[in-house]
């Protein structure tokens, strides 16, 4: 087995679920949950995700958990950003996937000509969440 590097996002207000439902609506594949429930928490925090990953048909993982005050303490803002990014032949699926995560946040950095040659923008989604999008060698015209 190959050791890997996989983002994992916390996200605030117990929307975790949200998330990640909303980041397969983007990028297809398949989706676990393990709620706090599951492993024998009772209360309010029973239904929230002690953990969750998303398999995409791309080869993207990513995981995400809510992050309740009492056990982890979150910081919304630049504490995590999730880089995409590939070879021109990959354009158009890049390109999607910037829209789709675009919806409903902002766009600092739209996806357009970068100096160093390729395509680049940055946005943050409508979780918070910090992302970069790389098309490499794509076409400047």
């Amino acid at each position: 087995m190959t050791s890997l590097l996989n983002p994992y996002v916390n996200v605030l207000d117990g929307k975790a679920r949200e998330a990640l439902e909303f980041y397969q609506s983007v990028l297809g594949g398949d989706l676990t949950v393990m709620t706090f429930g599951d492993m024998g928490t009772e209360g309010p925090l029973a239904t929230q995700v002690m953990h969750g990953q998303l398999e995409t048909p791309a080869g993207f993982t990513l995981m995400v958990a809510d992050a309740p005050p009492e056990m982890t303490q979150v910081t919304m803002g630049n504490n995590i950003s999730i880089s995409l990014s590939g070879p021109d032949e990959d354009g158009d699926a890049l390109r999607g996937w910037f829209a789709g995560l675009a919806e409903g946040g902002q766009v600092p950095q739209p996806l357009e000509a970068a100096p160093w040659g390729d395509q680049f923008g940055m946005l943050v989604d409508k979780f918070g969440i910090n992302w970069m999008v790389n098309v490499a060698g794509a076409p400047q015209g």
